[in-house]
């Protein structure tokens, strides 16, 4: 697995790791009600009775509170994608990389508020010059993918740019790409897969 998730001391105290709790069940209610991007730390902070100090010492912005949330979530998917690329390493890199993709845009659709949040807080207003920039997650995605390209150009024997490809499809995947394709294009998750896949994989 990566470094994705937030680590917590083992001899955490008892109240703080009540406060804790209580951030994020309330930061969860508050998501839920009024959407990620409507809802501010200091609005977290004051709901859950906990000073602002604190919560920022917990998590430093929306998009750390949004991971913490779908840690479980995003754990199973990884697990899920890493069980599935051991059992069928004989299958063809392009296979594999589009069933990667299936996984993870699955569990996108599964997740996609909490998602977006963990997205959001990551790329708004920022320039991309270095991984930091982006969240844990896709850096962790990143080398799937990226990994997969360098094993499929290759068997083709093509000098391609493997990192630069997979920047391009997993920018396709996040957020406002993908709601855009899904929403105001209308194309179902399998549709834009497929899409993907003879734009970036086949193509």
């Amino acid at each position: 697995m990566g470094d994705w998730n937030i680590q917590y001391p083992h001899n955490e105290r008892r109240d703080a790791a009540i406060n804790r709790q209580r951030l994020l069940d309330t930061a969860l209610k508050l998501f839920e009600q009024h959407g990620v991007e409507h809802v501010s730390m200091n609005q977290i902070a004051l709901e859950a009775e906990i000073g602002s100090a604190t919560l920022y010492r917990r998590f430093s912005n929306k998009s750390e509170l949004c991971l913490e949330l779908i840690r479980d979530n995003v754990i199973q998917v990884f697990e899920q994608i890493e069980a599935y690329l051991q059992a069928n390493q004989g299958e063809p890199a392009s296979n594999r990389l589009k069933e990667v993709l299936r996984l993870f845009i699955r569990f996108r659709e599964r997740r996609a508020e909490l998602l977006t949040g963990v997205e959001d807080s990551n790329s708004g207003g920022k320039t991309y010059n270095n991984q930091q920039t982006r969240s844990p997650l896709y850096n962790q995605l990143h080398e799937i993918v990226t990994g997969l390209l360098d094993e499929m150009y290759s068997a083709k024997s093509t000098n391609r740019d493997s990192i630069f490809v997979a920047d391009m499809l997993l920018t396709a995947i996040q957020s406002p790409s993908y709601r855009f394709q899904r929403q105001i294009r209308g194309y179902s998750p399998e549709h834009f897969l497929e899409h993907l896949y003879c734009t970036f994989i086949s193509g």
